[in-house]
This record gives C-alpha cells, structure tokens and sequence, in this order.
C-alpha cells in the first residue's frame, strides 16, 4: 500500500551520496534480520516491542520510537513500549486516535504515513507527546495480526532530515514480524489456558515460526526491489554496479530466510543443501564462467549460514569480476570441508590472473573487500590469500557453535 507522504522524498542520484546510503540500507537489513532471530527465541511480547522499538530508531538513525497500542474503541492508544521519550511516558501516556491524528489515521486506514515537516503538517494535529520531544518528523505503520489491528509503531526524529519509501518498508517489515509475534503470544494464551496438549503448542510454534521467516524474506525481496528499480534509473554505470552489488547481498540473506520457511529448519543450517542453492543461483548468473563446489553435509547454526552466505556471495562475485578479462571466463571453485572437533574450512579459488601487487585487504578501500574481512571476524576465523599461478585462493578455518 503507497505510504502518505507530505513531501516527495528526494531522489537518490547524487553519486557523492552512494556509499553512506548503501552502507545505510544493508544495516538496516542486517538489524531486520537480526531481529527476525530474537523474535524467534522468546514468546515474551514485551520483550519483542520493546526490542522493536530499539532496532527501528536504530535502523533509521533516529532517537525515538514506540509502539502504540490500541485501547478499543474511544479509548485512544497507550505508548506500549519505546525508546527516547522522558520519565513516565512508556506504559502510561495516551495518545488519541481519530483520523485528525497520525497515528489514528494509519490505524483506522492502515495506510503508512510519512510526515517529514510536522511543524507545517496541515493533514494532522501534532500529538502533544511529540511537541514536548521537539519532534519534527515522523513515520507511522500499522501493526496487525490476521484476527486484529493491535496498534502502531512509529518512529519519530528531531531533525531536519527526510524519511522516504525505502524507510517505510524497512518499517514495516518490523511491523509485520511483530504482528506474527503477537498473534503466536495471544494463541500461546489461549492453548495454556484450555490445557492443550504439549505436542499442539510445539507445533503451532513451528507454523509460526516459518511464518516469521516467510515474511522476512517478503519484506528483504521489497527493498531488493526498490534497489533493483533505482539502477535501472540511474545513468551512472559505477552507481548501477554499486546498487546491484547492494541487492545481491539482500538477496543472499533472503535466500536462507526462504530455506527455513520451505524446511523443518529453524536454528539450523544444513551447510551442503545452503550453499548448493546458494552456488547454482551465482552460477545462473555469469554466463561466462563456471562455478564448481564442493561441501560437506554439515549443520551449523543459522546466524553462521547468514555470515558464511554474505562471505560466498563476495568471494564468487568478485571472483566472476576480476578473475579473468572482461571478454574471458573461467571456472571458480568453492569447497567447504569439515575438519572435525567442530572446525570447517571453506575455500573459494579461481584460475584467473591472481592478487594484484601490494593487495593488502586491510587498507583496501574496496566495500567488497572490507565486507569479507568482516565477515571473516564475524565467523571468528583470519582469512588467508594465496597466489596459486595461475589464479587465487581464499581460506578461512573456523569453528561452527555448538548446536544444543
């Protein structure tokens, strides 16, 4: 549904601009996916709006939010949780909800709102709360179950910047997991309460639980494709690239997000069926090179998939880019092998034209670069870089958690 915007938000095209937004987009994905998991491990509902209400100022660079929960009717909302606002707001202010108000409109609507200059809105009376917190932007969405409109979240900011489309479905991806989330505590209720047995109650989690996977990876696939829309606009070919790279690391995490949804698997991993799935998509698309890999039938746990899926993604890709000439292919190779006490080594090499003089990946100012060394710490290993001549290897050995 198209969001209420009291301005059109400013088009990204300055190429000044790229690398503070696309490094600003893929934390914001990184948080969603992030939060999808802590969602997953508790059935508290406090606990899951109020972390919801941290991770969304976060992802927007924004010191305020919360979620508003609605009362009934003629009741208004009560600030159910939030982050930033002074003493005594937090379970206990009230906000109206006719459609004069912000947060009433997106309720009874259930369209999103951005309001980008609330000291000139003409559309809504300002809610107090936001006057006495200097507010002078803010962004509405619903939060829904499939049996109720439970409230709203918003995010609200102090400053003179501009939220945009890209914002609102960042939004309201938090919204949607949360909306899973509540409907799981509700029925949770209702199963303890009529005595069902365990065997129902671990089962509905299950149902639930893919279902939060499901709609994370929908809400990844809506920012895929705003970014995918926003490089077929651009006349900058290093913006259009940049862009691209961008939607592929999205699509990598969605991807395992997808894998949990159609499988039994929550918490787990299998490495060899992942990276398979993984490996034959990269494949299809390089036309001139051919991918070949090799893995072992190992489970790890899923953040590590999440870690080692981004890490595939930039080693092949960039294998596929600088490897061999503009008008050559070759073939690129990715092992992953169990070593045993827990320990896995993966390997990506190609038979290309090797590291260039001087590579060094700690002062290169490449994103990809910088994005595998990363992920190397994050997997707790030191990657390794050999010139095989022909052709380049990478090696990183680590140690996968402990699945209890």
């Amino acid at each position: 549904m198209s969001p209420e915007i009291d301005s059109e938000p400013p088009p990204f095209t300055e190429k000044a601009d790229l690398p503070e937004e696309l490094a600003y987009r893929l934390r914001q994905q990184r948080l969603t996916a992030d939060f999808g998991y802590f969602a997953l491990k508790t059935d508290n509902l406090d606990e899951i709006l109020q972390e919801a209400t941290r991770v969304a100022a976060s992802g927007l660079n924004s010191p305020l939010a919360k979620v508003l929960e609605h009362m009934g009717r003629g009741q208004g909302f009560v600030v159910r949780a939030g982050v930033g606002w002074g003493p005594g707001v937090v379970g206990v202010e009230t906000v109206g909800d006719d459609l004069e108000s912000p947060g009433g409109y997106t309720f009874h609507t259930g369209k999103p709102l951005i309001s980008n200059h609330l000291e000139n809105e003409q559309r809504f009376r300002t809610p107090a709360l936001l006057v006495q917190h200097g507010v002078k932007r803010a962004m509405n969405v619903i939060i829904q179950t499939d049996e109720m409109r439970f409230g709203v979240l918003e995010v609200d900011s102090s400053d003179q910047g501009k939220f945009d489309e890209a914002d609102i479905a960042f939004l309201e991806g938090f919204a949607t997991m949360m909306g899973v989330a509540i409907q799981r505590a509700q029925i949770d209720v209702a199963l303890r309460q009529n005595q069902l047995s365990l065997t129902a109650v671990i089962r509905h989690q299950e149902v639930l639980t893919h279902e939060i996977s499901h709609r994370v990876k929908n809400s990844l696939t809506v920012v895929s494709g705003l970014l995918a829309m926003q490089a077929r606009t651009t006349s900058s070919e290093e913006v259009r690239r940049a862009l691209n790279d961008a939607r592929s690391r999205i699509q990598t995490i969605a991807s395992i997000h997808d894998r949990l949804w159609r499988t039994d698997e929550v918490r787990t991993v299998n490495l060899q069926g992942f990276l398979s799935d993984l490996c034959s998509h990269l494949g299809n698309i390089s036309e001139r090179h051919k991918l070949l890999w090799d893995v072992d039938s190992v489970t790890i746990q899923t953040d590590q998939a999440i870690t080692l899926g981004l890490l595939t993604n930039e080693l092949i890709t960039n294998s596929f880019k600088y490897a061999y000439g503009h008008d050559q292919g070759g073939h690129v190779q990715l092992s992953a092998k169990a070593l045993g006490d827990g320990k896995l080594r993966f390997e990506v090499s190609d038979q290309g034209r090797g590291l260039p003089p001087n590579f060094g990946t700690t002062s290169s100012s490449s994103l990809g670069m910088r994005l595998i060394g990363t992920l190397s710490q994050q997997l707790g290993g030191t990657p390794e870089w050999a010139n095989l001549e022909p052709g380049t290897r990478f090696t990183i050995e680590f140690e996968t958690h402990r699945i209890d």
